[in-house]
């Protein structure tokens, strides 16, 4: 199923309905940014606006496979996506057309230095547990050699994940496939010598800054603070142009061993 299709909202009626596709998952749990893009279609629709400026998600449960509504109301606009018995998550959303949008720039910042994709690692879903991250079958992800260490044993002691990703089957990554651009990559936090295992987000925020050129996305994460058993995660996605067009932060949970 594409990304368009898997993140499809019914907007017919009150609340919106859609629902949560198999595939689009890490360990049975919806990919974040997934989530955002579903929301953040029914609250375009709602704002009549075409794109996303800026979302912000809290979330309160896993996303399982599965309907789901999703009941914008219009300020910003703010939503609750939730299934029959339980709230997934709260997002406040600002909304315009980035096509419109003119004005200086000053970018004090380059693209992440990456090898070719080709020369980079292909992150692949694994085949040796109950529930593998079925997210790495619908997107192109390669890691950069150096930040992929992690999944050999060797993680750099550097919370750092750069890399490539791009739709499958080449549909683009539209404003909305950004926001999933902004949560797929591993986390940071595996290259800094922690437990590899599910690191829960709290609270995702990102900006989207242009519509993305159709092609490969070059991205960079980064983490400064890991305190409390909690930790942030910068964000910057790249287009194929060299243009900034998408950044994010993230509040998560540090993932911990398995007892």
């Amino acid at each position: 199923m594409s990304f368009s299709k898997a993140t499809a909202v019914d907007t017919g009626e009150r609340p919106h309905k859609a629902e949560i596709a198999a595939g689009w998952d890490i360990g049975g749990n919806a990919n974040g940014g997934y989530l955002l893009a579903i929301g953040a279609r029914a609250m375009a629709a709602a704002a009549a606006r075409p794109h996303p400026l800026s979302m912000t998600a809290h979330f309160l449960s896993p996303g399982r496979v599965g309907p789901v509504s999703i009941d914008p109301q219009i300020t910003t606009v703010r939503s609750i996506m939730q299934t029959d018995d339980k709230p997934l998550f709260e997002l406040l959303g600002s909304f315009g057309d980035l096509n419109e949008l003119e004005g200086p720039a000053r970018v004090d910042a380059t693209p992440p230095d990456l090898p070719p994709p080709e020369e980079c690692v292909r992150s692949q879903p694994r085949q040796d547990t109950a529930a593998p991250p079925q997210l790495m079958s619908k997107i192109d992800l390669r890691l950069h050699p150096e930040d992929a260490k992690f999944a050999t044993g060797e993680p750099t002691g550097t919370p750092l994940v750069r890399g490539w990703v791009r739709h499958i089957e080449g549909e683009p990554l539209d404003v909305f496939g950004l926001l999933l651009a902004t949560d797929c990559f591993p986390p940071t936090v595996f290259n800094a010598r922690l437990p590899i295992a599910w690191a829960p987000t709290v609270e995702l925020t990102a900006h989207v800054r242009g519509v993305p050129e159709q092609g490969w996305l070059r991205c960079r994460f980064s983490t400064r603070f890991i305190s409390g058993g909690m930790m942030e995660e910068d964000g910057e996605v790249w287009d194929q142009s060299g243009r900034l067009v998408a950044q994010s932060r993230q509040l998560a949970f540090t993932p911990k061993a398995p007892s």
